[in-house]
């Protein structure tokens, strides 16, 4: 179960099955067995199955996923770019914006091989947590992360490890306005994740 507002981590041995929960989360896979419930709805099948349940989800890969042809701009905006009735200028200040959020600035034309492996976390998170402004029910709720700082070494993991907190409501980010996602899930196996990241525990 995850409440209103948790920070929760997921923990266990390699190949139980911790990234397939977050995949079963974000209704891209369907349970072999056990029951989904969202907001007390019974979700069935995958989420694209059904009507929206209302929940906005998001999803940050291990391997940060970003598009190796595309340029920093692109890959963040790349939702709102292809779903979105937003003007390229309005998204591509969106962009710098959300940016800017996780501590990046004047990245926006570099590709994904000029960036370092924290470079390219921070903007996998970027490209999370943007949102259409034009819509009501805009900023996702839910964050799943799948290993945020694998690869990473100690001092880039604390930096990411801090972000993860900094988007929370409970946290406040780079440019010091109060973080907007309201619960996230954490697959790990870094202690430092476990202790500056995670309020509750899952053992797999």
């Amino acid at each position: 179960m995850i409440r209103h507002g948790e920070a929760v981590g997921i923990i266990g041995p390699s190949g139980t099955g911790k990234s397939t929960v977050l995949k079963i989360i974000a209704g891209l896979l369907a349970p072999d067995k056990g029951e989904v419930y969202i907001r007390g709805r019974k979700r069935v099948g995958l989420i694209s199955d059904e009507e929206i349940s209302g929940l906005r989800i998001g999803l940050v890969f291990q391997s940060a996923a970003l598009f190796d042809s595309m340029t920093v701009r692109e890959n963040v905006g790349f939702l709102l770019y292809e779903n979105s009735s937003m003007s390229d200028e309005k998204i591509s200040e969106l962009v710098t914006e959300t940016l800017a959020a996780v501590g990046l600035k004047e990245v926006e034309d570099r590709l994904p091989s000029e960036l370092s492996g924290g470079m390219k976390k921070r903007v996998a998170l970027a490209r999370s947590i943007i949102f259409d402004t034009t819509k009501e029910i805009i900023e996702p709720e839910v964050l799943l992360y799948d290993e945020p700082t694998a690869g990473l070494d100690p001092i880039a993991s604390t930096v990411v490890e801090d972000l993860i907190r900094s988007v929370h409501t409970k946290g406040e980010d780079a440019l010091g306005k109060p973080g907007k996602i309201t619960s996230y899930v954490v697959v790990t196996h870094q202690h430092s994740t476990i202790e500056r990241a995670v309020d509750r525990l899952c053992f797999v």
